[in-house]
């Protein structure tokens, strides 16, 4: 038996955590609208199921014990998030006439590769996921907690998105700045991922 009452509020609030997937759906909300970030963010989420499903099958706990493995994969993810943080800090203010459907399919493959490259999600379900499956319905179990953490990361998505959209119309005339400031934090991010430690490591 799943301990919903307290696994839901749990995972909810990992959902929201600040984190460059979710930067990235604010960034893009203020820029085109909910729905565009809405619709992009399917990307983040076309990559954590199978994340979810590996995490199942137990090769998620390869991240957590292999320092190569969580090495590479968080080399790859820093240097991706910096590049995209640059990437925004050198282009131009978005123009918001301009119409965002031919943008949308790069969008996802960004949301998606940022969900790939981050190996604290992997970490997250590997580690939070199983403490709620029960080893007599395991892949039940699994199924359950899987379907409701990215119900809620979709719930995440939206809020971020209605922030994003809502600091857009205050600041329209700003965009440029709060591009900025999302490429820097981006590169944070990026950043704060390439010196992060593997878990239990000495």
């Amino acid at each position: 038996m799943i301990d919903l009452w307290i696994f839901v509020p749990a995972c909810f609030a990992i959902n929201l955590a600040f984190g460059p997937n979710n930067l990235m759906a604010m960034t893009n909300s203020a820029q085109h609208g909910v729905g565009f970030a809405a619709t992009a963010a399917l990307g983040r989420l076309a990559a954590f199921a199978p994340m979810i499903l590996i995490s199942a099958l137990g090769l998620g706990v390869i991240l957590a014990t292999s320092a190569m493995v969580f090495t590479i994969a968080k080399v790859i993810g820093a240097a991706y998030l910096i590049y995209l943080g640059v990437k925004l800090l050198r282009a131009p203010p978005p123009d918001l006439r301009a119409t965002a459907a031919a943008h949308l399919r790069g969008a996802a493959r960004r949301e998606a590769f940022v969900a790939l490259s981050n190996p604290k999600a992997i970490l997250t379900f590997a580690a939070f996921l199983p403490q709620f499956v029960s080893q007599e319905a395991y892949w039940q179990g699994y199924a359950i907690v899987g379907g409701l953490f990215l119900v809620l990361e979709f719930a995440a998505i939206l809020t971020y998105a209605t922030v994003g959209r809502f600091a857009a119309r205050g600041a329209k005339r700003r965009m440029g700045l709060v591009q900025k400031l999302s490429g820097g934090t981006m590169i944070v991010f990026g950043l704060g991922l390439l010196l992060a430690r593997r878990p239990g490591a000495v």
